[in-house]
């Protein structure tokens, strides 16, 4: 008998030295929350399941009981979920559908030309993410909830896009209580005024008169997600300045004829909320301190409570969605750098945690996991910055490991303990690298301040910042300082193309994902053109503006091409019109015409991002086999 045990915990002990591999990153489930039951008693999820044979992914919807248990697949949601696309008394339901608008293609001009294939702008937008405007605008229809019953477009004619391209949904659009009305989410901007600008607006859309108003006419930023609390009162999330897509996000609430923002005296930007089930309340998700976690912040009318955010979760890992309530139990997923998303219930009393599903806790309990560990650094201008170390599984402090400066996108995207299927810290640090990841200027969750110093700025401080960074954790034995890599994408691709050109010898490899590499070219073909005014400071034929000419010059990162001395990978999505295909083309060809070791790693299909799995698959094998080759 002691035999057996013995033998069994060998094999266990094997198991658990284990690895992740690029093969087994793309089997994880991956969870979906779609809500709570209407009873109240299920939370109902989809978990969808990569195939990298099919070059798809499957999926699976269930429902969990509230306290726990086992899993129930069901085949669709209409029996559990209530349909918020029905209007609260039931007679009505909204939903959308694409609509043809504008003439584009030369048939629509030429009708006896079917077989051209030309398309013609008269304004900009004519393409956006990674498909081509072809005169269609996603519309919001209502009809009675009956057999047979007919659609009235509310936007009929305009060509304006609700729900919002590119990833906009039915979140766009609500009803009121009283099932009188239908607000939207809409930028009622056409050609290059939608391509200049973030101005969205919350308009409501009266089915009795067919009239519409806009209610955050006010506002010149983005205003979206706009959600009813039990008690009638409206609240949405604001950002005030038009065309800066990465300003401070705030909860507002109208009621009584009134508005009142939330979070105004707080230092930190809202992710996304939920009314709580008394309406007294609102639970937010926002980024502090490299991690995103929960919020609470009271609504007390026009009494003369004072408005408190509180933050309610802490520790290292991330919120990543509300799900909802049931007394003091909140149902939120969770996930950190060396696990993907599950469904916890969190206690708002006792804080407490319960992990309710478990897709790929198996396959977890298998690995060796690499060890995270939190590192304040002191940049050149004195200030305090996180780095997240990630170090290898098994990790041994006698031994000297490569080690890669990650560098995050965005470039206001917060750094969190997240968990990406193609940037995976938990893989890297599994192939035996050190990962060093900087909480870097520009980084949400570290005050208003810090986030927004990254604007007209990119080749500035926060190329100290990253500098700071790798070279504080390089000073530690276990790190081969012979053997630093650099990689990132898009901003992140950017910093790359920068640093290959000031970072004095320190790197002996780079690779750049989607990476901004001439800053005027990009000017001049990326379709968010707000984002590049507002990042760059304007356009480059503004000679007089100071910003906007540093940006295109000092901050260019072609402009450093001639310092350029070690190998670089580059690699570009054929349909990414965010960071367009030339950026790449133009890092590329410099490289080879300079001598330098370097690949293009192509993806036709793929946009900004590699959603498909047998490409997800090359991505991975190609940026370990460049670290093998050249680190």
């Amino acid at each position: 008998m002691k035999k057996i045990i013995f033998l069994t915990l060998i094999g266990l002990n094997a198991m658990a030295q284990n690895v992740m591999t690029p093969e087994l990153l793309w089997k994880l489930d991956r969870i979906s929350p779609l809500g709570i039951s209407k009873d109240g008693k299920n939370i109902v999820y989809k978990v969808s399941t990569p195939s990298v044979a099919e070059n798809k992914s499957n999926s699976k919807i269930y429902t969990l009981p509230i306290s726990g248990g086992t899993p129930t697949e069901i085949k669709d949601t209409k029996s559990v979920l209530a349909d918020k696309n029905v209007s609260p008394d039931g007679k009505y339901i909204v939903y959308n559908e694409e609509v043809k608008i504008d003439n584009v293609h030369g048939k629509d001009f030429y009708p006896e030309l079917q077989k051209s294939e030309v398309q013609i702008y008269n304004g900009l937008d004519y393409r956006h993410w990674d498909t081509w405007n072809e005169g269609k605008f996603n519309h919001i229809f209502y009809k009675e909830n009956k057999d047979g019953a007919v659609g009235i477009d509310i936007l009929k004619g305009e060509n304006f896009d609700s729900p919002q391209k590119p990833f906009g949904g039915d979140e766009d659009y609500i009803w009121s209580p009283d099932s009188k009305s239908i607000l939207y989410v809409c930028k009622k901007k056409a050609g290059t005024q939608y391509a200049i600008s973030t101005n969205t607006n919350i308009y409501q859309y009266d089915l009795a008169a067919g009239t519409t108003i806009n209610l955050t006419d006010g506002n010149e930023g983005y205003d979206t997600a706009p959600q009813f609390s039990s008690t009638g009162n409206l609240a949405w999330l604001q950002m005030k300045r038009d065309g800066y897509e990465a300003d401070k996000n705030d909860i507002i609430v109208a009621s009584k004829g009134m508005k009142f923002n939330l979070t105004a005296n707080w230092d930190g930007s809202v992710d996304h909320f939920l009314w709580s089930k008394d309406g007294k309340s609102i639970f937010f998700i926002a980024a502090v301190d490299g991690t995103k976690q929960l919020f609470e912040v009271n609504f007390p009318g026009v009494t003369k409570i004072a408005i408190q955010v509180r933050q309610i979760t802490n520790g290292d890992f991330d919120v990543n969605d509300i799900i909802g309530f049931s007394g003091d139990t909140a149902f939120l997923t969770r996930a950190d750098m060396n696990h993907a998303a599950e469904i916890f219930s969190f206690n708002l009393k006792k804080k407490n945690w319960i992990q309710l599903s478990n897709v790929n806790t198996a396959t977890y309990s298998t690995l060796a996991l690499s060890k995270t560990e939190r590192r304040y650094v002191t940049t050149t201008d004195g200030k305090k910055m996180l780095v997240w170390v990630i170090l290898p599984p098994n990790f041994d402090a006698t031994k000297k490991y490569p080690t890669l400066l990650y560098c995050q996108g965005g470039p206001q995207s917060a750094l969190t303990q997240f968990y990406s299927y193609r940037w995976n810290f938990q893989l890297m640090a599994a192939n035996g690298y050190i990962v060093v990841a900087p909480n870097r200027r520009g980084m949400q969750g570290h005050g208003v301040k810090w986030n927004e110093q990254i604007s007209k700025d990119w080749g500035g401080q926060v190329m100290d910042d990253y500098l700071s960074a790798i070279d504080d954790v390089a000073k530690e034995s276990y790190v081969d300082k012979a053997r630093l890599g650099c990689v990132g994408a898009s901003y992140g691709g950017y910093s790359v193309f920068y640093l290959a050109g000031i970072h004095n010898n320190r790197f002996k490899t780079f690779i750049a994902h989607d990476g901004v590499y001439n800053t005027q070219s990009m000017f001049g073909t990326t379709e968010e053109v707000f984002f590049n005014n507002w990042d760059f400071g304007g356009a480059y034929w503004e000679k007089d503006n100071a910003a906007a000419q540093k940006s295109y010059t000092t901050f260019n990162p072609m402009t450093l091409v001639e310092k350029w001395n070690k190998p670089i990978l580059i690699i570009q999505g054929g349909k990414d019109f965010r960071v367009p295909i030339g950026q790449g083309q133009e890092a590329f060809q410099a490289a080879q015409l300079r001598g330098i070791k370097s690949r293009f790693l192509y993806f036709p299909e793929e946009n900004h991002w590699v959603l498909k799995p047998q490409n997800a698959q090359v991505w991975q094998k190609e940026f370990f086999k460049w670290l093998k080759e050249t680190l």
